[in-house]
């Protein structure tokens, strides 16, 4: 057998309540961290870097933050790509204004933005929930849109309407603009990611969490209880907005380099609540698992013709990524409607238990 919970006892309340209790999980934890820091940033090509880990993690971190607010919270939104919008516009505004400050500080700055915008929005979930919440979101979303376009202070007056990534340097290196490699941009966005997934992890464990989730079970009995509705849903709106603030000026200012408006329109909300869903609503790792779904798999998809010596059409290649990506989809969602996270559980429940799956 591989390795069980059996006979690792603890003698303390903290060591029993920590995130990894079995010795094993934190040696694998260990080695995926190793494996990200130190092997993606030595054998991985630009390619691989540029169009497959760094927008897989800006998503990922996008994903947890929505998966806060509607997986933990239950409260749904189609606004998370507004607020990415929110997080990106600010970042932008703030290194054109303050050009000496670290970007790594204004990038979470942004999130604080974001966090008071995403606030403001989620005042009607005090009295409203389920379809009635998702329209007012949605309406958020259209707003805020409207707003990056109109409003002409955000993007400095150019006449494009876009955002552009300044070169910028942390600790001597550039980090951001033409001049930043792949891989400093990478090492960047994993660090981000690696510390808020950390603090969310922990954040979900603690009272706040605890909240949160009891709103979702049961909202008038975790009144009852003394949870208060407005600070439970509004910390959670807060939170998730923050998430997705930074995850969204990463996204401008570590990958794509410049972005319009239609970067964070409708399409983006939708995309998150797809990573949510398929990789398990209340589950951090299920975020991960999302994402890598559904940014990972079609660039896989679309390098496989030619790594097989293949020649596609882009165009035809393009549907066939998108029909595959659906019918897995919805496979997925029959097989398991808890999500990918939920496979990965009960698979690691085999591991454990093997050859005896039944001891």
């Amino acid at each position: 057998m591989f390795y069980r919970e059996t006979g690792q006892f603890k003698t303390t309340y903290e060591a029993d309540s920590s995130i990894f209790p079995i010795l094993q999980d934190r040696i694998g934890i260990a080695l995926i961290l190793l494996a990200a820091f130190v092997a993606v940033p030595l054998f991985g090509n630009d390619f691989f870097i540029n169009s497959m880990m760094i927008p897989f993690l800006i998503f990922a971190l996008a994903a947890i933050g929505l998966n806060i607010l509607t997986g933990y919270t239950g409260q749904i939104s189609l606004g998370s790509g507004a607020f990415m919008g929110v997080g990106a516009y600010s970042c932008y505004k703030m290194a054109t204004l303050f050009p000496e400050v670290n970007m790594i500080i204004l990038v979470l700055l942004s999130g604080f933005f974001s966090a008071f915008v995403g606030m403001i929005f989620g005042l009607p979930s005090l009295r409203i929930k389920g379809f009635y919440l998702v329209v007012t979101t949605l309406a958020a979303q259209f707003f805020l849109t409207w707003a990056f376009i109109r409003v002409e202070w955000l993007y400095n007056y150019n006449d494009s309407g876009a955002i552009d990534t300044l070169p910028r340097k942390a600790f001597g290196v550039f980090i951001t603009g033409a001049e930043a490699s792949p891989v400093t941009r990478y090492l960047v966005v994993l660090t981000i990611v690696v510390a808020m997934t950390w603090f969310a992890s922990n954040l979900v464990r603690g009272r706040i969490g605890r909240s949160w989730m009891m709103i979702r079970d049961m909202d008038i009995a975790a009144e009852l209880m003394g949870v208060r509705p407005l600070y439970a849903k509004l910390s959670a709106f807060a939170v998730s907005s923050f998430y997705c603030g930074v995850a969204g000026s990463m996204m401008v200012f570590f990958w794509l380099g410049s972005a319009e408006v239609e970067s964070f329109d409708e399409n983006q909300s939708f995309l998150l609540l797809f990573m949510v869903i398929l990789g398990g609503l209340g589950s951090l790792v299920g975020s991960f698992m999302g994402a890598a779904f559904i940014i990972m798999l079609p660039v896989a998809l679309r390098a496989l013709p030619e790594l097989v010596g293949i020649t596609v059409n882009p165009t035809n290649m393009e549907h066939y990524s998108i029909m595959i990506i659906g019918a897995l989809i919805i496979f997925f969602l029959i097989v398991e409607p808890h999500g990918l996270a939920r496979l990965w559980q009960i698979g690691k429940e085999k591991l454990r238990t093997w050859p005896f799956p039944y001891a």
